[in-house]
C-alpha cells in the first residue's frame, strides 16, 4: 500500500451530484400516453404479477438536492467524527498543519471548532498556533475586542486563543520552551483544542508535541505524493501520530453556480 494509502482517506470540501438525481428526476417516466394505457391494463398487470410502471412524482418535495453547504457540513461532522470520537477513545487536542500554506486551513479550523461544540458540554479553544504574519482573527475576519491580549469567545462554549496569549514576541527567533509552557497550560482550560498550525515544519512539530496528533491539510492540484510521504515519515520520527489528512481547495465537477440550482 502507498503511503498516502495508509492515511485516513482525505474528506474533500465538495461531493460531486447525488447518484439519486437521474432516477429522481424521471430519467424513467412514461410519456402519458403510455401511462393511460397502463392504467387501462391495470387490472391485467396485477394478475399475472406484473411490477407496475414507474409513478411521476414531484421531484421538490420527494428528493431535495442538499445544497454544497449542507453537504460540507456533513463532510465537515464526519471528520469530526473520525478524528475525535474514536472507538480507542476521546481525542482532544489537535493540532491542523497545512504541506504548504493555503488559504482554506483557517476557515477549516473554525469550521471543525465550531462542530465540536453541539457534541456535548464541551468548551472549545481554537489557537492560533502558526507563525503567519497575519493572525488567526484577521484570516477569519473576527472583530477582536479592543486590546484583547488573551482569550475571547467567538460564540457560546467556543473560545479564540490568539497567538499573542501565549507567544507575545515576533519572529521564529524569539519563539522558546517558555511558550511551550504557556500554551500547554492554556490549552489544559479547555475540553478540545483545534489548533491552527504552521506549514510543516520544526515549528510545528514541536507544537504538535503538545497534542494528541496532527492532521494534514493537502491541497488539490498541487501536493505531490513524495512531499506527503516525506512529512509522514518526519512526523513518525519525532513520535508525532499523523491522525488523517483532508484535501483542500477540490474544484467542483459542476461549476458552484449551476450546481446550487440543480
Amino acid at each position: 500500500m502507498s503511503a498516502l494509502g495508509e492515511l485516513l482517506r482525505a474528506i474533500p470540501w465538495e461531493a460531486a451530484r447525488p447518484q439519486s438525481w437521474r432516477a429522481a428526476n424521471g430519467e424513467d417516466a412514461r410519456t402519458a400516453q403510455d401511462r393511460s394505457a397502463n392504467d387501462r391494463n391495470a387490472n391485467d398487470r396485477a394478475a399475472s404479477d406484473e411490477p407496475a410502471s414507474p409513478q411521476v412524482v414531484d421531484f421538490a418535495a420527494r428528493c431535495a438536492i442538499p445544497s454544497a453547504a449542507s453537504i460540507r457540513d456533513e463532510q465537515i461532522h464526519s471528520l469530526v467524527q473520525k478524528i475525535f470520537f474514536r472507538q480507542t477513545g476521546l481525542l482532544r487536542n489537535v493540532c491542523f498543519s497545512p504541506v504548504e500554506p493555503s488559504s482554506q486551513a483557517a476557515p477549516l479550523c473554525l469550521e471543525v471548532a465550531t462542530a465540536l461544540v453541539p457534541e456535548g458540554r464541551y468548551n472549545v479553544g481554537l489557537f492560533d498556533a502558526s507563525a503567519d504574519p497575519v493572525p488567526l482573527q484577521e484570516q477569519l475576519h473576527v472583530p477582536e475586542p479592543f486590546h484583547a491580549k488573551s482569550t475571547w469567545p467567538l460564540s457560546p462554549r467556543l473560545w479564540l486563543v490568539p497567538r499573542q496569549s501565549w507567544w507575545p514576541a515576533n519572529g521564529l527567533q524569539s519563539f522558546s520552551s517558555q511558550n511551550l509552557d504557556h500554551l500547554r497550560d492554556l490549552m489544559a482550560g479547555f475540553d478540545f483544542c483545534i489548533l491552527y498550525g504552521a506549514p510543516v515544519s520544526w515549528l510545528a512539530v514541536r507544537i504538535a508535541g503538545l497534542c494528541d496528533g496532527l492532521v494534514l491539510i493537502l491541497t488539490a492540484h498541487k501536493t505531490r505524493r513524495l512531499a506527503a510521504s516525506q512529512i509522514k515519515d518526519q512526523l513518525a520520527n519525532a513520535h508525532v501520530p499523523l491522525l488523517g489528512t483532508v484535501l483542500a481547495d477540490r474544484r467542483l465537477p459542476v461549476p458552484e453556480a449551476l450546481y446550487r440550482k440543480l
